[in-house]
């Protein structure tokens, strides 16, 4: 498979589409995407002739553009990382979309909902079409799995006996477990994690926004096995 030729017709920014206001007053919106393909059409299976024909708006990075769904799915897959993301689910958390659409950027092996099946997927922008998403619908049946998987249970979260994300050795085989907004993890979680990490904060509140503690850990994750960056 290869990225787009150097002939590909991406639009930039200013390619935009008319509207109109409340009042009456045209405005310019910008249009997502690319256009038909211009040109004779490259050859290759991962090439989706719809899209080639019709213009590929998907919220994808251009190296994707016009590709089918199934064929991005299988080159993610090739490269995706070692660790995985949970998070609980008993009270339909609105954080779980923002959550799987930072687990896609990151490139998370699966995304994993302990307790409620359904979850609010406004969040995820579509991107649950591309990233792995697992259930389970008890802690139990959850750890029994990380356990069957070699996965290191890591919880994220304020305890007294949570230790810096920042000085943490994360393991490169590991499950990164948040709890919901408010409540924080289950004392279920808590215990059958290996460990559990706090992010130091500086401010006056006492806790962040679960979906951004997540994007702090996997970023973390990402600096220490992409980048190799040692812990001090």
């Amino acid at each position: 498979m290869t990225d787009l030729p150097p002939n590909t017709a991406l639009p930039t920014p200013a390619e935009t589409t008319a509207g109109t206001t409340a009042d009456g007053e045209s405005e310019a919106k910008a249009e997502v995407g690319v256009g038909p393909w211009e040109g004779e059409w490259p050859e290759g299976e991962h090439w989706d002739p719809d899209l080639l024909r019709d213009g590929d708006r998907r919220n994808v990075v251009d190296q994707y553009r016009y590709w089918k769904h199934e064929a991005i799915v299988a080159d993610l897959d090739s490269k995706r990382h070692d660790f995985h993301i949970a998070i609980e689910n008993w009270q339909h958390d609105l954080n779980i979309g923002t959550v799987v659409r930072t687990a896609n950027a990151f490139l998370a092996k699966e995304v994993h909902i302990i307790g409620r099946r359904r979850w609010n997927r406004r969040g995820a922008m579509v991107t649950d079409r591309y990233q792995h998403v697992r259930h389970h619908p008890t802690v139990e049946e959850f750890v029994q799995w990380a356990e069957g998987e070699g996965l290191a249970v890591i919880g994220i979260d304020i305890f007294p006996d949570s230790v810096p994300l920042e000085t943490y050795d994360l393991p490169k085989n590991c499950v990164l477990v948040f709890g919901q907004e408010g409540p924080g993890l289950t004392p279920e979680v808590h215990e059958a994690a290996v460990a559990t990490l706090s992010i130091e904060q500086f401010g006056s509140t006492r806790s962040m926004n679960a979906a951004s503690a997540a994007a702090i850990a996997m970023h973390a994750w990402v600096r220490r096995h992409v980048f190799q960056q040692p812990v001090r």
